[in-house]
């Protein structure tokens, strides 16, 4: 693609991007065009079923779709594979552009660093690592890796790019913790929050279309909207359902795609909880409508996970104005700002009785769930609106280039 003389080039590598449903595909992309104002951006990135490899212009961000397999991931084996002709296919390409100014990479598959690392040294060129989670410890706490020996492996891995990043981004100060305990300088780490859209997500009326096409105007609906993996700790909010047979207008809502959809389902079947409705993923670009329709949304995060992942969808929860009930560790991120910006309430995850007794308050109108949800709009504007941390990055891109000049 050709490049536009005088401005600074950056390459970027994650295997998800648009049209990924991924949090980390959406996520970059919306980076990655936003800093295409300033940068000559090239992305190479993994190939989904519903696009071609090859290389494409989109939105002024060259796009190279390298041509690794797409199999489910939710069988660990298959999604390694995945991540492995990623790798080295990404590897390989990255080595064949231009010199970058800067290299940046976010942590999907978790050892993607290294190849950027490889890149980075190769060209003399700073490296920055947006640690989306902090691995391998995350597998290790959903009990997904238990081999010491591969934990040990995959360790090294991790330790090899971490050591060699000029900058490492963490999504929370909690993280932040976790990453200087591996080693990280805390001179070297710069915390930048995951993001909401303030316009492209408004507050909306529950009273809106996808509400009335699903039935959901006259309900008071409780909602997970995103992920449906290992990390979100569903099985509570299932369970909690059952608490509530009584609440005739009650519905719980989940929403989205992931590894443990089908598992969650069947539990759902096994329990006979009737409140639990499932609705497969939303297009991202009219989230806005489902976010909406909720009464209040459920963020929940696995036990022991806090600063080891930060989930993202917290931040369109509160670009939507609606207010949330977090079912997670007191020290993780989304539990400490719900705490401290006032826009829910905090229950221990795990604790399925004790989240259903909050969802209960919030039915019978223990809370003022408008002030909550106004709250948390006003803090995302200010705080973790998209230009807010686009700009932040800007601000680190500027550092690292100004120190290798």
């Amino acid at each position: 693609m050709p490049q536009n003389a005088g401005r600074p080039r950056l390459l970027v590598l994650n295997q998800y991007y648009r049209p990924g449903v991924e949090a980390t595909a959406n996520l970059l992309t919306e980076l990655c065009e936003e800093l295409a104002r300033d940068y000559d951006v090239t992305v190479v990135t993994g190939s989904p079923r519903a696009r071609a490899s090859g290389r494409a212009l989109e939105n002024g961000v060259d796009v190279i779709r390298v041509r690794s397999t797409a199999y489910d991931r939710r069988r660990l084996s298959r999604r390694a594979l995945n991540y492995a002709t990623y790798f080295a296919l990404t590897l390989l390409e990255s080595l064949r552009q231009p010199r970058p100014d800067v290299v940046l990479c976010m942590t999907d598959p978790p050892f993607i660093g290294d190849a950027a690392a490889v890149v980075a040294r190769r060209f003399r060129a700073p490296l920055v690592v947006i640690s989306q989670d902090v691995f391998p410890e995350i597998a290790v706490e959903l009990e997904r890796l238990d081999n010491p020996l591969v934990v040990a492996a995959l360790g090294a891995l991790v330790r090899y790019y971490l050591e060699r990043a000029d900058r490492v981004v963490a999504i929370g100060e909690t993280m932040q913790r976790r990453l200087e305990a591996k080693g990280v300088p805390p001179e070297r780490i710069r915390v930048i929050s995951n993001w909401g859209d303030a316009q492209a997500i408004e507050p909306l009326s529950r009273d809106n279309p996808w509400a009335r096409e699903h039935g959901l105007v006259e309900s008071f609906v409780v909602m997970h909207f995103g992920n449906v993996g290992h990390a979100q700790n569903l099985d509570a909010l299932i369970r909690a359902s059952t608490f509530m047979r009584d609440l005739d207008d009650l519905v719980v809502t989940i929403i989205g795609t992931g590894a443990r959809h089908e598992e969650l389902v069947a539990l759902a079947e096994r329990l006979e909880a009737d409140k639990v409705r499932f609705f497969p993923y939303q297009p991202y670009e009219t989230r806005a409508q489902p976010l909406a329709t909720a009464d209040v949304h459920v963020v929940g995060l696995g036990r022991g996970l806090a600063g080891y992942i930060v989930p993202s969808r917290m931040w369109g929860i509160l670009a939507a104005a609606r207010p949330v009930i977090v079912a997670a560790d007191e020290e993780s991120e989304t539990a400490r700002l719900v705490r401290r910006v006032g826009c829910g309430v905090v229950v221990p995850p795990g604790r399925p009785e004790l989240l259903a007794r909050e969802i209960r308050a919030a039915h019978v109108g223990a809370y003022d769930l408008e002030e909550m949800g106004r709250r948390g709009r006003e803090f995302l504007v200010a705080e973790a609106d998209r230009r807010v941390a686009v700009e932040r990055y800007r601000a680190v891109l500027r550092e690292v280039q100004a120190a290798r000049a």
